[in-house]
């Protein structure tokens, strides 16, 4: 990483030595011509100043994290992060047990597994080909589990190419399986659809894909919306894990009725009924593997991938892959809430932190809760309920002028809340919302969350390039 930051910093000094240095030379060339190439000096210098700066923010955060898992790791040399039991589970150990939080952005920024084309590549493993296909058959599987070669890659790549992110997958499924199976059980669905998730989102409710296919099961907005999830300034059913699934579940099931095939069904989740019905036409048959050629390049892997995660999920331990120790509530208790709620009104009163409340309810991605637009679902560890019981009409009360800067929209058209690190400012037309840039904010995440676009963000606040730095203020649209 240091060996990287010198080079750009080489190539910084590089573009700096092509400035010219005797003034003469520019009377030889047009002004047009010197603004082009003063243009161009000035974005091979942003490029590189912006890519040495997210490079030594990486080098930061990788120096703390190191430093911090020493410390624990000394604290608890004598414990095994892996198969302990529920007595294991001390205050000392549970403080160095990893956030689901911190994995779901674990397994977002891990590229383990991708840059692979898997329509050339061919993977080789040690483990026989008869082994391999026992095992799938042992998994005995309500849905079909072919084996061929396109399968066999994604198995490997599964199991053996992907260890760490297959560990971050492994310590959230301890999480959110359970809650899917319920879902599953409930529409009478095979329970194996659980592991499409896996190939969506790797398990994170807060996943963007560059589509805007939103949340763990990666919803677009009007798919969302026929299937009832709500989205609105303040809510994302998307990021809901059990509002989601739900959804899913009925899209699945819609899905298995048109095509009466659990192949086809899951393949239209990626795709499209409208893809598939393309390629049984253009193939002339209804069976996966015959339609395969036919389908969108990034759908005819989503199958095989599907089997390939299920594989690496349940023969886990004869690959050596462990869950990477995660903090999980032990049971959750569910709050109907009817009055605007701010989770940091919640953490400060009764000292759950606000990781923790934000990992249970991601659909509220302002950290507001708007009960004013009706009632809402809220969730806590139930070792935190008794206290929000007890304290919750001054929890209410707790700092609500400061924590709302305006009043939340109750669907009578009154004003929005401003969310936090967003400020509002007054103006002849209107008032300008701006928002301080924290750590790890890009142009694209700002205007996500502000339901604009990088190209308004840019007009607004005048700036030629992509380039933000932490502390500057940004206007992000008018209330």
């Amino acid at each position: 990483m240091r060996k990287t930051i010198i080079l750009l910093t080489t190539g910084l000094a590089a573009v700096l030595a092509t400035l010219p240095a005797d003034a003469g030379i520019f009377n030889k060339k047009s002004r047009r011509e010197l603004e082009r190439e003063n243009r161009q000096l000035r974005e091979r210098l942003d490029a590189l100043q912006q890519e040495i700066t997210w490079y030594q923010n990486d080098i930061n955060e990788r120096d703390s994290l190191r430093n911090e898992l020493v410390s624990l790791y000394e604290e608890n040399e004598n414990k095994l992060a892996a198969g302990m039991t529920s007595a294991d589970y001390t205050p000392e150990v549970t403080d160095s047990l990893l956030s689901v939080w911190y994995l779901h952005r674990q397994s977002r920024e891990n590229r383990q597994g991708t840059g692979y084309n898997m329509d050339s590549v061919h993977f080789t493993t040690l483990v026989p080909d008869q082994v391999l296909i026992e095992r799938l058959e042992k998994m005995n599987s309500f849905i079909r589990l072919p084996y061929n070669e396109t399968v066999k890659n994604y198995m490997i790549l599964y199991s053996e190419k992907m260890p760490v992110k297959m560990g971050q997958i492994l310590g959230l499924a301890q999480f959110y399986m359970p809650v899917f199976e319920e879902t599953f059980r409930k529409y009478d669905l095979p329970l194996e659809l659980k592991y499409v998730a896996i190939i969506e989102s790797a398990l994170n409710p807060r996943a963007v894909s560059r589509a805007g296919a939103t949340g763990m099961w990666q919803f677009m907005y009007p798919t969302a919306r026929n299937y009832g999830l709500k989205i609105d300034s303040y809510i994302d059913e998307r990021m809901d894990p059990y509002a989601s699934v739900d959804a899913a579940a009925r899209y699945l099931r819609d899905a298995y009725r048109i095509f009466g095939d659990w192949s086809l069904a899951i393949s239209s989740y990626n795709c499209g009924s409208g893809n598939v019905n393309k390629a049984i036409k253009r193939s002339g048959s209804r069976d996966f593997w015959s339609i395969y050629e036919y389908l969108p390049r990034e759908t005819r892997g989503y199958v095989p991938a599907m089997v390939g995660a299920m594989y690496a999920m349940n023969y886990a331990k004869e690959y050596g892959l462990e869950p990477a120790p995660v903090q999980i509530p032990a049971h959750i208790d569910t709050f109907h809430v009817k009055k605007n709620l701010h989770f940091r009104q919640v953490s400060e009163m009764i000292g759950i932190p606000l990781d923790d409340i934000r990992d249970l309810n991601p659909q509220y991605y302002r950290d507001i809760v708007p009960g004013n637009q009706g009632e809402q679902v809220f969730r806590l560890p139930f070792n935190y309920s008794a206290d929000f019981i007890d304290l919750q009409d001054t929890i209410y009360r707790y700092k609500a002028q400061e924590m709302f800067s305006a009043q939340v929209d109750d669907g009578r058209g009154r004003a929005s809340v401003s969310s936090p690190g967003t400020t509002v400012r007054q103006g002849g037309t209107g008032a300008w919302v701006y928002y301080t840039v924290k750590r790890g904010d890009n142009l694209g995440k700002i205007a996500r969350k502000y339901h604009t676009t990088v190209s308004n963000l840019k007009k607004w606040n005048g700036l030629r390039n992509d380039n933000i730095r932490e502390g500057q203020r940004l206007k992000v649209g008018k209330r």
